[in-house]
């Protein structure tokens, strides 16, 4: 008994049967194994998009075998490749008896190699008549049951290649993630901004609120940190020169689950020269605006049942203007930080003995304003002790020139005009490792090449930070970030 045949035993009925028919092939010297390319000359969607062009021409195709209807010497099946399903149409005596007799043997989820003429059947649906089959790999475990194809959520974020085998809209998901994201980086290109990597290892513990994911290097044995943002890289190559830069790639965040998070995820940070946070609006929202109309042929989308507009231009409003208008509480009234916290209190709101005038604020605002803002809508002017990194307003110090993008009531970018000024960038990163370490990040500490960087001389810069999974979700219309995530970080089985 061969070793195929010796593991049959150990598996389920149905894997046990295409185990034993891999062993019959094998014993045969048939082992699709073996064979290590095959000569595919048009996709599905190449034969239907052309078939006036090819019908009665030699085509090959190839892909996953997903239905067939054997109806004694001719059969029907359905072929599924990386651009959709075509019908083959197989007859014993095109393709020979032994050919014939091994294809009705064949299992739903076998990829096979089809040569033949194209052609059109009598409903009028693009076809290749087989004169040649091929196996080209065994498929070991049956696909899901036909009719209720794979449902279980969990299942299918474990397991993405199964669900994109049974689920073909998954894989338009994931095909227009790359057409957005190309489009963001054709845009971004377009208006003079340069791509560029920085480090995603860092030997500092920055951030607030952010808690990075930490680990070791063993040469220098020292601990560093998965980034948390690409900010503090960029900035310092405006202060080298680079006017437009913009930096597309993995951010990762030790926090939690949801929805609208996943430990690591895509964004793009974009910084300018020259430009305060009105520019960047318009910048933000050109980008947005552009990338719905070349993606989806719209600047009007529907998402989870709503329509969304990007139709210019966006609304601009104070946050505490926003949050005197849905709460009725007036920022400008408070006279202190005890005053503030105590109003918050009086509403059964949450709030953290260190928290500022500023931190009530941003909480009043995730309370009563957020998730009312449906269409496109810029919140401006953030206080000054949630927004370390941005320029404070001239005419008020104690708001900054920082605005946030939220749409279906989640927010999508967060920019500023970006703070320049070193002596007060210095006593902000003070204030901020304090709050650090509060949170339990004992190695937070200042980045003194930073603020070395600043002495040097930052222009007036503007930037933006943009969630690129979030946007995804909001373009293809799925209503999780681990629907556009190949692969979401999972909790391991067991």
């Amino acid at each position: 008994m061969s070793e195929h045949s010796e593991q049959v035993q150990s598996f389920s009925e149905q894997e046990g049967i295409r185990r034993a028919k891999l062993a019959e092939l094998i014993a045969q010297e048939n082992s699709p194994y073996q064979i290590t390319s095959y000569p595919v000359s048009h996709t599905s969607l190449d034969l239907k998009e052309n078939i006036e062009q090819l019908e009665g021409q030699e085509v090959a195709i190839a892909g996953r075998m997903m239905s067939r209807r054997v109806m004694g010497k001719a059969s029907f099946a359905h072929i599924q490749d990386y651009e959709g399903r075509i019908q083959v149409y197989v007859r014993r005596d095109d393709v020979g008896l032994d050919a014939y007799d091994l294809f009705k043997n064949y299992d739903l989820g076998d990829i096979l190699g089809v040569q033949g003429k194209a052609f059109v059947t009598r409903t009028g649906e693009v076809s290749v008549h087989a004169e040649k089959l091929e196996l080209l790999c065994k498929c070991l475990k049956p696909l899901p049951e036909k009719w209720h194809g794979l449902q279980d959520m969990d299942l299918r974020y474990r397991q993405r290649y199964l669900d994109m085998i049974v689920n073909p809209e998954v894989r338009e998901t994931f095909i227009k993630r790359t057409k957005i994201i190309n489009a963001i980086r054709r845009f971004s290109d377009s208006r003079g901004f340069l791509e560029v990597d920085t480090p995603i290892l860092h030997t500092l513990e920055i951030g607030a609120a952010a808690r990075p994911f930490k680990t070791h290097h063993n040469t220098l044995d020292i601990d560093m940190f998965l980034r948390v943002e690409t900010e503090l890289y960029l900035k310092r190559l405006v202060v080298g020169g680079f006017d437009k830069v913009y930096e597309l790639g993995r951010i990762f965040r030790n926090e939690g689950m949801s929805t609208k998070h996943n430990p690591e995820f895509t964004s793009i940070e974009m910084y300018q020269a020259y430009a305060d946070y009105e520019d960047i609006m318009n910048l933000c929202e050109d980008l947005i605006r552009e990338t719905a109309l070349e993606v989806c042929g719209s600047t009007k989308i529907t998402y989870q049942g709503q329509e969304v507009d990007f139709t210019s231009p966006w609304p601009r409003i104070g946050m505490a203007e926003a949050v005197k208008k849905e709460s009725g509480i007036d920022f400008f009234a408070w006279q202190s930080d005890e005053e503030a916290r105590a109003c918050l209190k009086e509403r059964n709101i949450h709030v953290e003995p260190h928290f500022t005038r500023g931190d009530c604020l941003a909480e009043l605002f995730d309370e009563y304003v957020e998730h009312t803002l449906v269409q496109p809508t810029f919140i401006v002017d953030y206080p000054v002790e949630i927004s370390p990194l941005a320029k404070r307003k001239p005419t008020d110090s104690r708001l900054t020139e920082r605005f946030e993008l939220f749409i279906v009531g989640a927010e999508f970018a967060n920019g500023f005009s970006e703070l320049n000024d070193p002596i007060d960038q210095r006593e902000r990163f003070t204030r901020q490792v304090e709050e650090r370490r509060k949170l339990g990040g004992v190695n937070a500490s200042v980045d003194e090449d930073y603020l070395n960087a600043l002495e040097y001389g930052l222009p007036p810069t503007g930037g933006i930070g943009i969630g690129i999974d979030r946007l995804i979700m909001l373009l293809t219309d799925n209503p999780s970030i681990r629907d556009v995530l190949l692969f979401p970080t999972m909790k391991p089985m067991g």
